[in-house]
């Protein structure tokens, strides 16, 4: 099954739910409404037609040019993505991408983390992969069973992999830069 085909599927599903798509991209993929992912992911999980049974990884990336030059050749305003890369063990060799469109901040609120549903209940190693995004990028993970850093220290200020992140010049007496 093509990704086009994988696409037609979710689209006649869940209608609006779709927002977006590329299916000519290396990675094809679908942009969802980060209300339906649950619902989404686990139809994608539990269809006979398309049997993703295993979560790749869970990638976030910050869209945000912090050069005032730059900003207006950009092509994009300032948000976040969160990207699940999904697999068949059903039918090997079938991938497909999904991909949240989120804000920076939510309500607009510097230090306010965009909120994003757990699918840490449809597949196990979402567990991981969610918080890892949590402690680098600043997501939170509704419903997330343990959602805590993984990567840092519990007392660390901020979410390094954010573009605006600014690395403290020390930590507990130690120098960071």
């Amino acid at each position: 099954m093509t990704p086009t085909e994988i696409a037609a599927i979710l689209e006649e599903q869940f209608g609006p739910a779709v927002t977006g798509k590329n299916l000519a991209a290396l990675d094809p993929f679908i942009a969802l409404d980060p209300a339906k992912l649950v619902e989404v992911c686990t139809f994608l999980r539990d269809d006979p037609r398309l049997r993703f049974e295993l979560l790749n990884d869970i990638t976030g990336v910050d869209y945000l040019e912090t050069d005032p030059k730059k900003v207006a050749k950009a092509g994009f305003d300032p948000h976040l993505e969160v990207v699940y890369h999904l697999s068949s063990f059903s039918y090997p060799g079938r991938r497909f991408t999904l991909k949240l469109i989120l804000p920076r901040w939510k309500g607009n609120q510097p230090g306010e983390l965009p909120e994003v549903p757990s699918v840490a209940g449809i597949w196990r190693t979402a567990d991981w992969h969610e918080r890892e995004l949590f402690d680098l990028v600043g997501v939170y993970f509704t419903g997330h069973p343990d959602l805590r850093r993984i990567l840092l220290a519990e007392d660390w200020v901020g979410h390094p992999l954010r573009k605006d992140y600014e690395y403290p010049l020390e930590y507990h007496g130690i120098r960071c830069r």
